[in-house]
């Protein structure tokens, strides 16, 4: 009794606070052992304890951490590291480039003769030039999305050419504000650009859903080989190029290598998104060889400037024109009655077939529809003739094979929610 009496809690009496003892734990892994910790807040802390490794290898760790998405190369899809390499490459150029344009462009207004006021006033109405730039460029945001390779390569020709007006402008100090102003506002444009095709871009290496930690990697990476190119500017600035004719050569040679690391990057980027080009690839090597070609497979073989051209074996087809130009309405409302559930629409021409989408058409009827034309247009090099029966044998067969097709498909990495036309006219009902 006295012992239950000693071990009853007596009412007011404070329970004592319990110690939380920390959980922790030791991991060695070759000549590193690391200390894990949970925090109170629940997250889990890791500290060095001992490192026997040689210097150059902590260097590289560190430098992998600092500019490298974590988990890297297995958290990244694959040609992130010649994107990244050339990607450096491109700021380093860009950077130096600015600083020879600055010079130039100071130098030019310095020559004016009129008063400062008025310099200052031109000078204004050049950086006005480049927002006016921004504007006319954000309107073309669809073109991008469609094909951001081709609009990134253009923002950087852009940026060259503003940058080289801007170079050349102690050659006409009279016509400071005319040559600067174009200069900026084509560097407007390749600004928008520039912007606007990064997220696609970051998106088609995001492999475990790491979009933040690639840009944020992507931004450190290009801020130090700003700081390295701006370094570079200068040192050409005031050694080279103190004369307009050094800046004549150097600004060349850097455009050059500044355009050739872009098309560099943009080849090396597996874009996973489906675009009419995209598509027709897809298709052709598919009813070639039977596979389907991943993102990394494309990327080399894609025309990043002329993204427009037929392909043949993918049945030449052509879309985003408008319907009241292709499709007459008995036609219309003909197909329409033959295949009721479809958001496609297939006008056989000469030279090639218009596909014409639904407004809410997503990749998977895109591609029903190419499938359809391509099959369509085997048909015909056999029988010379199309027909209604030969457009139904096409869309049985693409029927017949299209689920697998379009796991396939989507196991390869393609995104098949929607279809990036860019402008293309699109109808509905």
């Amino acid at each position: 009794d006295k012992l239950k009496r000693q071990t009853k809690k007596e009412p007011g009496e404070v329970k004592a606070p319990q110690v939380q003892v920390p959980v922790y734990w030791l991991e060695t892994s070759d000549t590193i052992s690391r200390r894990y910790e949970f925090e109170p807040d629940g997250y889990l802390s890791v500290k060095v304890v001992n490192d026997s490794r040689p210097v150059y290898h902590r260097v590289v760790e560190s430098f992998l951490n600092k500019f490298f998405p974590s988990g890297y190369p297995y958290s990244v899809n694959e040609g992130y590291l010649r994107y990244t390499q050339f990607r450096a490459l491109q700021h380093m150029t860009s950077a130096a480039l600015s600083v020879l344009s600055t010079q130039s462009l100071l130098f030019a207004a310095g020559l004016r003769p009129t008063p400062a006021q008025a310099t200052a006033v031109s000078w204004i109405l050049k950086d006005g030039m480049q927002h006016m730039g921004k504007l006319i460029c954000s309107n073309l945001g669809a073109r991008m999305d469609s094909e951001p390779k081709r609009w990134r390569i253009l923002a950087d020709v852009l940026y060259d050419l503003g940058t080289g007006l801007e170079v050349l402008s102690p050659l006409c100090p009279h016509l400071f504000l005319e040559v600067a102003g174009l200069g900026n506002f084509a560097k407007g444009m390749a600004v928008v650009a520039a912007r606007a095709t990064r997220l696609p871009i970051y998106s088609s290496f995001a492999k475990e859903g790491n979009l933040s930690d690639l840009f944020a990697k992507g931004e450190a990476i290009s801020t130090l080989f700003n700081v390295v190119g701006l370094g570079v500017g200068i040192q050409l600035a005031s050694t080279v190029c103190l004369s307009m004719q050094g800046k004549l050569i150097a600004g060349p040679l850097l455009s050059i290598i500044h355009v050739f690391s872009v098309v560099e990057e943009m080849r090396a980027a597996p874009i996973n998104t489906l675009n009419p080009q995209r598509t027709a690839m897809i298709v052709a090597d598919f009813l070639k060889t039977g596979k389907v070609s991943s993102p990394a497979d494309l990327r080399y073989r894609e025309d990043l400037l002329f993204p427009g051209r037929l392909i043949e074996d993918a049945g030449n087809v052509k879309v985003g024109r408008a319907l009241h130009k292709v499709v007459k309405p008995s036609k219309l409302q003909e197909w329409k009655e033959i295949f009721p559930e479809e958001k496609f629409v297939l006008s056989h021409g000469n030279k090639w077939t218009d596909m014409l989408l639904e407004h809410n058409a997503t990749a998977e009827d895109a591609l029903r529809g190419w499938l359809v034309a391509a099959y369509a247009t085997s048909m015909e090099k056999s029988f010379h003739e199309p027909s209604a029966s030969m457009l139904q044998d096409a869309y049985d067969k693409m029927n017949s094979i299209f689920t697998p097709f379009l796991n396939e498909l989507q196991a390869k990495g393609w995104h098949t929610d929607r279809f990036l036309d860019g402008t293309g006219s699109r109808f509905a009902f």
